[in-house]
C-alpha cells in the first residue's frame, strides 16, 4: 500500500512540474525569410511563425513588394515524451517591383491579451538572375506562359487613314486558362473608333516567340487618327485566372495544379501618323481618305410641274466613311428643293469601314421647261497610290413638259455667269388670264337682289336654334347633381395627376398619393392637414358630415401611404389605391 501511494504522490508532482514547465514557456513570435538577397526576377518567402496561438494578426505593407499568394495558415502540434509543443506559420510569397534594399517591417499579433511584435527584416533586391537548376514556382511559370499582345496593322498611317488592333492572349499549352476579367480599357484619345465585338472566343494552335502557344482574340478596334504626330494607344490590362501544373502529385499519381491569378498588358503601343499631302489637294477636298465611287442620279428626268423627283448624292467604297461631307447640289433656283436626307449603310470590318452613304434631295419644278443638274465633283485621298483623286458626275437635264411658263426662255446649258433668269415670285408677274369671267355692264344692284332676301330670312332660322341652345343649357344648369359629378371628377383628377405619372414605381406613387389627399383637404378646408394624424384628420371629416364610409376610404389611403414606406406593394395594389383615390375625392366633394 505504502509503495502504490509513493508512486501516485510522484505522478501527480512529475505532472505538477511538467504543467508549470509548459505554462512557464516563454511566447515567441518571429518573421522568417526564405533569403536575405534576391534577383528582381525571383519570389521571396516570409514566414510569420509563433508558439503560442493568438489574434488579430496584422501582417506589415510589404513596401516594395506585390502580394501573389498569402497569407496561407498552417498549424503543428504534437507531444513528445510528454512535452506539448505548438506552432503557428502565416506564410507570404512576395515579388519585388524594383531594386535597391527594402525593409520588411513589424507584424503584430494578440496572444493571452498581450501584443506581440516580429523584428523587422532588410532585403536586398538585385537585378535579375540566371536560374537554370533552380525550381520555378507557380508564378515563374506563368510569366513565362502567358502573354496579352496587341496587334496593329499600321505603324504609320496617314491621317484618317484606318488602323486595326487585335488583342490576343497567348497562353503555353502547359496552363490553363479558366477565367479573365480586363481590369483597365483603353481610351482612345486623338482617333475615332469603333469596336467590333468579339462574339465568341476561338482558341487557335499557333506559335510565340518560336514555342507552340494556343492565342484567343479577346478585341478588336479600328481607328481612324485625327491628329498627326505620335499618337499613344493605351495598353488593355486583364487580371487572369490560372492553373499551373505542379512538381507535387496526388494519392493516384495524378499531377496537382495550383491556381493563381496573374495581370497582363499589352503594353503602351505608339504609331505615327502622316499628315495628307499638300500637292495636288483639290480645292473641294472635304477630308475623304480611302477607295471610293461617286454618282449623282434622279428618279426621273421628264414629269410635270408640281410633281416631285428625287435626286440622289451618293458615295460607297471602302474608307471613312462617317468623317466627311457629301458635297451638295447645285439646282436652278425656278425648281423647289428640300433640305436633303441622308442615308447610310456602314459596316465595320477589320480593314476599316466600308459601305454606303447618301443625300436623298426632294425637288419640285414650278414651271415648264428645261432644266439642267449641273456636273458635281468629289474629291478623296488614296492612301494606296498615295495620291488624290476627283471624281465628276455628268449633267442631269430636267424636262417639265407641262404646267406654267416662267416668261423666260427654256434653259439647256449651264447659266451665264453675267446674266441671271427672272423667276415670277409672288404677285410681281401675274399671268394673262385665258377666262376673264367678264360681266355685262348694266349689274343689278344687292337691294332686291336673291342675297338681299336671303340675308332678310337668316334670322328667322336662326331664332329656332337659339331657342334649343337655351334650353339645353338651362337642362344642363338644372342638372345640380350631375354638375357636382363632373366638378367632383375633375378635381379628382387634378390632384392626382402626379400619382397616376408614378404609377409602378412604389416609392414615387405613394409619396405623390398622400401629397394629393392632404393638397385636397387643405384646398377645400383652407387648412393645414399635412400636421394632422389620422384621427384628427377622420375627426374632422366627421365634424364635415362626411359619411363613414368615404371617411374609412380617405384614411385607409394615408395608411396604405404609410405602410408602403416599409412593405412591398404590386402595380395591381397601386392601380386600386388610385382608383380608390379617385372615387373617394368625387365623394368628398359631394359631401363638404
Amino acid at each position: 500500500m505504502n509503495i502504490k501511494r509513493y508512486i501516485s504522490l510522484f505522478s501527480l508532482l512529475f505532472l505538477g512540474i511538467l504543467s508549470y514547465a509548459q505554462n512557464d514557456e516563454t511566447v515567441t513570435f518571429e518573421m522568417n525569410l526564405s533569403k536575405d538577397v534576391l534577383g528582381i526576377n525571383e519570389r521571396l518567402r516570409v514566414d510569420f511563425t509563433m508558439n503560442r496561438d493568438g489574434d488579430n494578426f496584422v501582417p506589415p505593407d510589404f513596401e516594395g513588394f506585390r502580394v501573389l499568394m498569402g497569407p496561407s495558415q498552417s498549424i503543428s502540434s504534437s507531444w513528445v515524451n510528454g512535452v506539448r509543443s505548438f506552432s503557428k506559420t502565416y506564410t507570404y510569397t512576395l515579388a519585388p517591383t524594383a531594386r535597391g534594399k527594402f525593409t520588411i517591417k513589424q507584424a503584430t499579433i494578440v496572444i493571452k491579451g498581450e501584443t506581440y511584435k516580429s523584428l523587422p527584416k532588410e532585403v536586398e533586391v538585385t537585378a535579375a538572375v540566371e536560374r537554370p537548376d533552380g525550381e520555378k514556382t507557380v508564378d515563374d511559370v506563368a510569366d513565362e506562359s502567358l502573354h496579352l499582345v496587341a496587334e496593329i496593322s499600321k505603324t504609320s498611317p496617314y491621317l484618317n487613314e484606318a488602323v486595326t488592333v487585335v488583342y490576343k492572349l497567348y497562353a503555353s499549352p502547359s496552363i490553363d486558362v479558366t477565367n479573365f476579367r480586363a481590369l483597365d480599357n483603353p481610351k482612345y484619345n486623338n482617333f475615332w473608333s469603333q469596336d467590333i465585338p468579339v462574339t465568341k472566343y476561338d482558341v487557335q494552335n499557333t506559335t510565340f516567340d518560336g514555342k507552340s502557344y494556343r492565342s484567343v482574340i479577346l478585341k478588336r478596334v479600328v481607328l481612324y487618327p485625327q491628329k498627326t504626330g505620335e499618337l499613344e494607344i493605351e495598353p488593355l490590362s486583364l487580371d487572369v485566372s490560372l492553373q499551373i501544373p505542379t512538381n507535387k502529385r496526388d494519392f493516384f499519381g495524378g499531377r496537382i495544379f495550383a491556381q493563381t491569378n496573374k495581370t497582363v498588358s499589352a503594353g503602351n503601343r505608339k504609331i505615327n501618323v502622316k499628315p495628307l499631302p499638300t500637292e495636288g489637294k483639290p480645292a473641294d477636298f472635304s477630308g475623304a481618305v480611302g477607295e471610293f465611287q461617286f454618282s449623282v442620279t434622279t428618279s426621273k428626268t421628264h414629269l410635270n410641274a408640281s410633281e416631285s423627283l428625287q435626286a440622289k448624292v451618293a458615295i460607297n467604297g471602302k474608307g471613312n466613311l462617317k468623317l466627311f461631307e457629301i458635297p451638295s447640289l447645285n439646282l436652278p433656283s425656278s425648281l423647289e428643293v428640300y433640305d436633303p436626307e441622308f442615308n447610310e449603310s456602314v459596316r465595320t470590318t477589320l480593314s476599316g469601314m466600308e459601305g454606303n452613304v447618301s443625300n436623298s434631295y426632294t425637288v419640285v419644278p414650278t414651271f415648264k421647261g428645261k432644266y439642267p443638274i449641273p456636273s458635281i465633283a468629289f474629291s478623296f485621298f488614296n492612301p494606296k497610290t498615295e495620291k488624290y483623286q476627283t471624281l465628276s458626275s455628268g449633267e442631269i437635264m430636267i424636262n417639265v413638259l407641262e404646267g406654267p411658263s416662267s416668261g423666260a426662255a427654256d434653259i439647256t446649258g449651264p447659266i451665264s455667269n453675267n446674266k441671271q433668269r427672272v423667276v415670277a415670285t409672288g404677285d410681281q408677274f401675274v399671268f394673262n388670264k385665258i377666262k376673264p369671267n367678264l360681266t355685262a355692264i348694266n349689274n343689278q344692284y344687292f337691294f332686291g337682289s336673291t342675297s338681299f332676301f336671303l340675308w332678310w330670312l337668316l334670322p328667322v332660322l336662326l331664332i329656332p336654334l337659339a331657342i334649343l341652345f337655351g334650353k339645353k343649357r338651362e337642362a344642363i344648369a338644372s342638372d345640380v347633381e350631375g354638375n357636382k359629378i363632373k366638378r367632383a371628377n375633375k378635381l379628382a383628377k387634378k390632384y392626382l395627376s402626379a400619382a397616376k405619372k408614378a404609377l409602378g414605381s412604389k416609392d414615387s406613387f405613394y409619396v405623390a398619393l398622400e401629397k394629393a389627399l392632404h393638397n385636397y383637404l387643405k384646398a377645400k378646408l383652407k387648412i393645414e392637414t399635412s400636421e394632422f394624424s389620422k384621427d384628427k384628420i377622420a375627426s374632422l371629416l366627421n365634424e364635415k358630415n362626411v359619411d363613414e364610409a368615404t371617411r374609412e376610404g380617405f384614411v385607409g389611403l394615408l395608411k396604405n401611404c404609410e405602410m408602403a414606406r416599409y412593405s412591398p406593394f404590386s402595380d395591381v395594389q397601386m392601380q386600386q389605391d388610385y382608383n380608390k383615390a379617385s372615387e373617394v375625392i368625387s365623394q368628398l366633394d359631394k359631401q363638404i
